[in-house]
């Protein structure tokens, strides 16, 4: 019977299936939502939809906070040593740090050097939580210290962007040394009537958040940025008492004083403009 019979008709013909370029799109960690790439670089990785901030790398950090073309790095050739010898789980420090420099293509947590924003001289460094978690050692240390000393010398006001886990506990006593030796150059800074700023980024903890970053004259973060010391489950353990809800946040640490003002990333770049321009303006005019 034509009803049991099939025709010409009856086969439907489908398109093959299209490949989707891996990478199109990312689900977003603030907010669940679907975001494409492409659109989350035009938005310097922030998210559109939630406002969420991804961690930025040093490089596109730099390109945001200068004028093109104009940032100098200095000590790039300073690479760590290993005094202490050190290995954990059969994996030794020194291998540890070549994983790290392959994968960011830079010898240290920190890169510093000089720069203009709008035309304004001041000195920057920028951090990189990529390489080995932006933890403190003795280069980092020595960077700063570094890019410190020079904007002393030279009457420039200091940039420093945050982000890190802590001192490197491969190093030791000697990552330890680092808060002192960071801390009494900034004082020099200070006494030299310089302005220094500090922009936290998500997270900034343990002893970078003890020493130099907790230093600035204007200290800014960005949104929903982890500043603290310790980590939340030990404070409580440590203190034997319950803590507020997000007393590690950014905004909470602005309401309480140790932050003076959380910035989107977009806003970033004029905000630091305009610091730059009202901490140095009578200097520059004498």
């Amino acid at each position: 019977m034509p009803l049991f019979r099939k025709t010409r008709y009856s086969t439907l013909r489908t398109a093959s299936k299209s490949e989707i370029p891996a990478g199109l799109w990312q689900k977003c960690k603030g907010c669940d939502g679907v975001v494409y790439t492409s659109k989350l670089e035009e938005s310097l990785h922030v998210c559109p939809i939630c406002g969420f901030h991804y961690p930025l790398p040093a490089e596109q950090r730099i390109d945001l906070l200068t004028d093109p073309g104009s940032f100098a790095e200095q000590d790039i050739e300073l690479r760590s040593g290993d005094p202490l010898q050190f290995a954990a789980a059969g994996v030794s420090y020194r291998q540890k740090y070549r994983e790290a420099v392959e994968k960011t293509g830079v010898n240290s947590a920190i890169r510093c050097g000089l720069a203009t924003l709008d035309k304004q001289a001041y000195a920057l460094g920028v951090m990189d939580f990529r390489f080995m978690g932006g933890s403190m050692g003795s280069v980092l240390g020595e960077k700063v210290t570094r890019i410190t000393e020079t904007a002393t010398e030279r009457g420039l006001p200091l940039v420093i962007v945050t982000a890190s886990g802590g001192a490197r506990m491969q190093e030791g006593m000697f990552s330890l040394m680092q808060m002192a030796k960071t801390s009494g150059a900034l004082a020099r800074h200070a006494d030299a009537g310089l302005a220094y700023i500090v922009v936290m980024t998500h997270p900034t903890t343990a002893g970078v958040t003890a020493s130099f970053a907790s230093l600035g004259d204007v200290i800014l973060a960005e949104p929903g940025a982890l500043v603290g010391f310790a980590g939340a489950r030990v404070i409580k353990q440590t203190t034997q008492s319950e803590l507020p809800e997000g007393f590690q946040q950014a905004e909470f640490l602005v309401e309480h004083g140790f932050i003076d003002r959380v910035v989107p990333r977009p806003e970033l770049r004029r905000e630091l403009s305009l610091l730059l321009d009202y901490l140095t303006v009578g200097r520059r005019r004498s």
